[in-house]
């Protein structure tokens, strides 16, 4: 790295320790000036003449408090020891795509992990709620596994739910998973995710535009969901409530025109509400298969997609309950989880999903086929 590049780095360290992420004040005058004469102008008070009175006026009051503290050095020092490197705009390893924040695009992202794969060919973000339910779980699990093992970045925001649950199953899949945190990343957040974290870090990335030592917070997260939207190819929330976090990123993605999707639930489910909310209103598309969410970011034509329980991988989840119905017996959910020798919870969420594409007809207490499938008769 030259002069040039470590006065620029040195200088958004600073005006990251200054500002909350995505501040378009700051964004404005580094777009403007750069970052090194930024950070001059803020210090002397130098008054910008193509920002108006009010503006700068409510800007310098709100970047006062911590003009006096302003610790690069303890930067340098924290990323030393939790093992972090800095990544700026003009590196290889940036993600042009999130320059599509404009003046509310980072101005600087930490990372532990591999920063080359932050630019993957192909991403997208798997979100939903914390307090995710069994079948939220075990769909975001599938999607996640089947992206993975496709080539795809899983990236979310390493919270409980549908975060993990994503990145684990990427994890397991031997793929790529990227966290974006709210948080230094150096804070691991939540702290029962700390081994989950550690694991993210040794096989992809763990990210954050907070300084290290920083902790998270309601407001970082919400900043933090437009990283995450914007770094990927599609967004899909997969459960969420009326008012989850997850619809803030999905808001971002549409604002990015970035492709928006949501996986339907239970119209009794409090816990999918967000996501029927987002398909009414927001023009979300409806993603039951990681081929439709493949179709959604844009790396395959409509006519490739190929049909679930395709006999081709018999020992699937969908395909061993498929086996194990019948097109006249009903039979409940604890029976066909004894017949496939699969959880309840599974068994209920492939359950879920097949009635959404009409396969199952719930009747008497239990389920039964609507058709028998081909090559099954």
């Amino acid at each position: 790295m030259n002069d040039e590049r470590r006065q620029d780095a040195a200088a958004r360290v600073i005006l990251s320790l200054l500002a909350e992420p995505g501040d378009a004040d700051i964004g404005a005058l580094v777009t403007t000036y750069g970052a090194p004469k930024a950070v001059d102008i803020i210090r002397t008070g130098t008054h910008p003449p193509d920002v108006p009175q009010r503006t700068w006026t409510a800007a310098t009051a709100r970047w006062a408090p911590r003009l006096g503290v302003l610790d690069g050095h303890d930067q340098r020092e924290r990323a030393r020891r939790a093992d972090a490197r800095l990544v700026i705009p003009g590196d290889d390893e940036w993600p042009d795509a999130v320059d599509d924040l404009g003046v509310h695009a980072p101005l600087l992202l930490w990372v532990r992990g591999d920063a080359t794969l932050l630019s993957s060919a192909q991403s997208v973000a798997l979100v939903g709620a914390r307090a995710a339910t069994g079948y939220g779980e075990h769909v975001a699990g599938e999607f996640a596994d089947a992206l993975a093992r496709g080539g795809a970045s899983v990236v979310s925001g390493g919270a409980y739910g549908i975060d993990g649950a994503a990145h684990r199953a990427a994890l397991g899949a031997g793929g790529v998973t990227i966290a974006v945190m709210a948080g230094g990343v150096d804070r691991p957040y939540p702290a029962g995710h700390a081994h989950l974290l550690a694991q993210i870090a040794r096989a992809g990335v763990v990210a954050s535009e907070l300084p290290l030592g920083v902790a998270p917070s309601r407001w970082r997260f919400l900043s933090r969901n437009r990283v995450i939207a914007a770094m990927t190819d599609a967004t899909v929330v997969v459960e969420a409530g009326w008012r989850s976090g997850s619809l803030n990123t999905a808001g971002h993605a549409a604002s990015l025109g970035r492709p928006l999707g949501a996986v339907p639930g239970p119209i009794t489910s409090p816990a999918s509400m967000g996501c029927h909310r987002l398909m009414r209103e927001f023009d979300a598309a409806c993603v039951t298969t990681p081929e439709e969410i493949r179709e959604l970011a844009g790396w395959l034509d409509e006519a490739a997609t190929p049909e679930r329980g395709a006999d081709g991988d018999a020992g699937s989840a969908t395909n061993r309950l498929i086996d194990a119905l019948s097109v006249r017996a009903a039979r409940d959910i604890d029976e066909l989880a004894r017949r496939t020798g699969q959880p309840r919870d599974e068994v209920q969420a492939t359950v879920g999903l097949l009635m959404l594409e009409g396969a199952l007809l719930a009747v008497d207490g239990g389920y039964v086929l609507a058709n028998v499938p081909e090559g099954r008769g």
